[in-house]
This record gives C-alpha cells, sequence and structure tokens, in this order.
C-alpha cells in the first residue's frame, strides 16, 4: 500500500461561471440526454425529403405534431408518454378516424426517432383508436353515364370536366395524378398513358390503356388549351388546367375538378359523385368483367390486396354466391 503523500492534492476552489452553470430546478437541464422536439422533427422532416416523401405527406405530417407539441405542452421528447399521448386524443374534439389518423402520424415519428437513438423504448406500440370500418361505396355507372349526359360539353370547363370524369372511371388514376397529367404522358400510337413514378402515390411506373373516346376529347382538349395558354402566356404541358392556363395542383386540399364534382352533385341531384367514389366504381367494373383482384389492384398502385377488396363493395351475398361456385 502506498503512503499518501499529498503528491496529487490540490489546494484550489473551481470558481462558478455563468456559461457552465446548471440549473437543477425549474425547466430541464439541456444536456445530450434531452432531445428538443423542434429539433427532431425538422431533422426527420430532413429525412423524409432526402427519401423523396411527397410536399403534401411532409406538410400534413408537420401540422399534426406542431399540434400536438403546443396542445400537449411537449418541449422534449422526454415529455412524450403513455399517458400524454391517450391525454392527447382524448382532448381532441374529432371523430375516431380523424384521431386514428392523427395517431399514426405520432407514431410514425416516434418510430423515426427510435430509429434514430434519440429514444429507447417503444412505448406507443400499443396504443390504438378502435374504428368502425365502414364500406365506401363506389360510384354507380348510371350515375356518372346521367352526369356525363347534362354537362355541357360545348364549354372549355364542360369538356375538360368530362374527359376528367372519363379519366378516372376509365383508367382509376387519383385525382392527384389527374392534375399532374401532362400530354407527354399519352402513348398515341399503344393508346396509353404511360406513368412515372414521380406523379403517382406509390412510385412505381404504371402503364394504363385508354380507349378512342378518351383519346379524341384529348385531342380536342390540348387544342383548347394551346388557345387558352398561349392567350394568358402561360408555359406547361399540364393536360388538365384552369381556365387561366395555369395546373389544377394547388396548395388547396381539392383541386379544381373536385369543387366541380360537388357542383355537379348538388345542381343535378346525383349522390356518391367524387373522385373516390369514380376510382372505386373502376375497381368495381373490373371486378365484375372478371378480373382477378391481383391485376386491379396493380392497376390502382396498392402496395396491399386488403386495400383493394375493401374497394370493391362486396356485400355479404354476393361474397357467398361467388364462393358458392367454388363448392
Amino acid at each position: 500500500m502506498t503512503k499518501k503523500t499529498g503528491l496529487f492534492d490540490v489546494d484550489f476552489t473551481f470558481p462558478p461561471t455563468s456559461e457552465l452553470a446548471a440549473t437543477i430546478k425549474g425547466e430541464h437541464m439541456t444536456t445530450a440526454q434531452y432531445k428538443p422536439f423542434t429539433e427532431a422533427l425538422k431533422t426527420v422532416i430532413n429525412q423524409m425529403q432526402a427519401s423523396g416523401y411527397r410536399p403534401r405527406t411532409i406538410k400534413d405530417y408537420e401540422t399534426v405534431l406542431m399540434n400536438f407539441s403546443k396542445s400537449a405542452d411537449v418541449k422534449y421528447l422526454e415529455d412524450i408518454s403513455v399517458d400524454t399521448i391517450y391525454w392527447w386524443l382524448n382532448n381532441m374534439k374529432v371523430v375516431n378516424q380523424t384521431k386514428l389518423t392523427r395517431l399514426k402520424v405520432l407514431k410514425s415519428f416516434l418510430g423515426k426517432c427510435l430509429n434514430n437513438g434519440w429514444v429507447s423504448v417503444n412505448y406507443w406500440q400499443s396504443i390504438n383508436v378502435k374504428v368502425d370500418k365502414k364500406v365506401k361505396k363506389g360510384a354507380k355507372p348510371n350515375d356518372i353515364a346521367i352526369l356525363v349526359s347534362l354537362i355541357d360539353k360545348n364549354t372549355f370547363i364542360g369538356l375538360r370536366d368530362v374527359a376528367a370524369i372519363l379519366t378516372m372511371y376509365k383508367t382509376g388514376i387519383r385525382i392527384n395524378t389527374l392534375g399532374q397529367l401532362r400530354e407527354q404522358h399519352i402513348d398515341w400510337e399503344n393508346k396509353t398513358l404511360i406513368l412515372e413514378g414521380s406523379i403517382l402515390k406509390n412510385h412505381q411506373l404504371l402503364k394504363l390503356p385508354i380507349d378512342e373516346q378518351l383519346m379524341s376529347l384529348y385531342k380536342v382538349l390540348i387544342q383548347c388549351n394551346d388557345k387558352i395558354r398561349n392567350h394568358y402566356g402561360e408555359r406547361n404541358s399540364n393536360l388538365f388546367i384552369s381556365t387561366k392556363g395555369t395546373t389544377l395542383i394547388t396548395k388547396s386540399t381539392n383541386n379544381a375538378i373536385s369543387k366541380q364534382l360537388t357542383k355537379y352533385t348538388k345542381r343535378f341531384g346525383l349522390e356518391n359523385i367524387n373522385a373516390h367514389a369514380i376510382r372505386r366504381a373502376y375497381a368495381k367494373n373490373l371486378y365484375e368483367k372478371g378480373a382477378s383482384i391481383a391485376l386491379i389492384s396493380k392497376a390502382l398502385g396498392h402496395s396491399d390486396l386488403a386495400v383493394t377488396t375493401q374497394y370493391l363493395d362486396l356485400d355479404v351475398e354476393e361474397v357467398a354466391s361467388d364462393l358458392r361456385e367454388y363448392l
């Protein structure tokens, strides 16, 4: 055992400095163990942008999470707990489906925080919101036919809207993709729409056949588009444009076609005529013509067959009748 000689003793009083002082009482100590919520959100959003997430998705993501931070008074990731999340859900004055949608955003964000190493336990995994699943009906083909017949096709808006409605009904594309269609997406020789992944939700190339009726509508529509763009000095190649020659894709939730469909349903007394209902009608039409669910799923750009089956609007009796054929 060595003797204590005092060789390594130091007679010194360390003077406190404001730069290095840490407040024990009151707010959190800003050290490595605490991750500011806004800083984490900013990093995650940067990662999403780099990964190719759509601007609309990122905007919705940020809106939900900033609302959560403000309403639940969350300043650090460590402030979030199971109780915090349930408090947030209980204080929402919205239907359960909206609660579930917002919860999915929060859980997705926390999952990314886990991947980044900012949290160590997946405590949110078991949190859920029960929602009664209601099968949304597709538009009736007869109602679509009535709508097309009633719209005045001798006006630019009427022609454009009919072309948009029939494009959705005959190809099943989403309203957002419709607004991004360009003339170069049309393969005139092979009567096909060639859609690159950048305008599709699943980011995968898709080719969809079109018929002579759509081809004829597109040719007339493009001629009208050229006149309008030239008049207003607009330069774009969008297939569906506004009366000012500009693109239909805006920051608004609904583009011009969606708003027009709402007006038509009220004016003509038709029910269930909207972009999503028309897309479902396309799926049901394919199914009734004998297309497999796998083929329909591919045409719709779905990544899950379960989602496709919901689009088909099959009632109990119809399922029983179809199954009987396999006995």
